[in-house]
């Protein structure tokens, strides 16, 4: 009797311990947004502080519309698209903030659009249809955000442009680090990429296939994402041929940001030619 107790017990012990290895391999392979340094940031209480409310605008989309598309792991996900007049080859991919596809981006996607002209816009929605207005419910969106998730949502788009389309990125804070990995998984469409103070990314073997350069508007005032980190970036960039150019200025992180109570106008202005010649460029325009 005593020994079929223990040889049950043992048997007990080697199933918990079997299950707690299971448990450990299923959290270190997790999404990796659960890891990565945006998500990490929304404990900060200084980087929800730095992030005021952005103020409510009432836009009425003049030629955007919303858009349904299929993505790869079997559901659907929607995009604010705004077409060019006539038919063009060139797009550019739009990825928002942690606030999510809000007004403020709307209108921004439409301003880019007028501005870059033979271009369609896709403003995508890495948040399924979620937005915040507070910054507690955006760090909560942010930091809860599958990566696996955001990544189909980028694929599907791509699929919906079209693999003979040309294709720019631009996204600013989370959208940056976004519109990174957006261009990477354009492979060959890929044609430029800009980053609005976005995290680099830090493995230098995934910038090997990356198909185009890159523009990084830095804002020196940014205490999230400090210098030594961009000149990282910079240089594992170029360490694997890849060529990056760093527009910085004398600002806040999200300086760009129309919407926010901290808007640098001039600096803002000034970041947006900036891009705009350089996605003309990247797009052949």
């Amino acid at each position: 009797m005593m020994q079929i107790l223990k040889t049950m017990l043992i048997m007990a012990i080697a199933t918990i311990q079997l299950h707690a290895q299971s448990q450990k391999v299923k959290t270190c392979c997790a999404s990796p947004s659960k890891h990565s340094q945006f998500a990490l940031l929304t404990a900060r209480a200084d980087f929800k502080d730095a992030h005021l409310a952005p103020e409510p605008i009432n836009y009425k989309a003049e030629k955007g519309e919303m858009v349904t598309y299929n993505t790869p792991d079997g559901k659907t996900s929607s995009a604010f698209v705004i077409k060019s007049e006539q038919k063009t080859d060139k797009v550019l991919i739009v990825l928002h903030e942690w606030w999510g596809l809000n007004d403020h981006i709307k209108r921004e996607a439409e301003n880019l659009q007028k501005s870059l002209g033979n271009v369609d816009v896709y403003a995508l929605d890495l948040y399924d249809g979620q937005v915040a207005t507070d910054a507690e419910t955006a760090g909560k969106l942010m930091g809860g955000m599958d990566a696996a998730r955001a990544v189909n949502i980028v694929k599907g788009a791509i699929n919906l442009i079209g693999k003979d389309a040309q294709i720019a990125t631009l996204g600013y804070c989370m959208g940056g680090s976004w519109s990174f990995q957006s261009a990477l998984l354009g492979d060959k469409q890929t044609k430029a990429c800009v980053m609005y103070y976005g995290f680099p990314e830090k493995d230098a073997s995934k910038m090997k296939s990356l198909n185009s350069d890159v523009l990084y508007i830095h804002a020196l005032k940014d205490s999230f994402i400090p210098k030594e980190a961009v000149e990282q970036f910079s240089k594992d960039l170029k360490s694997v041929g890849k060529k990056i150019t760093v527009k910085a200025y004398e600002a806040d992180h999200a300086f760009a940001n129309p919407s926010n109570p901290k808007y640098d106008k001039t600096n803002a202005e000034d970041a947006a030619k900036v891009a705009l010649a350089y996605l003309k460029k990247g797009l052949g325009l």
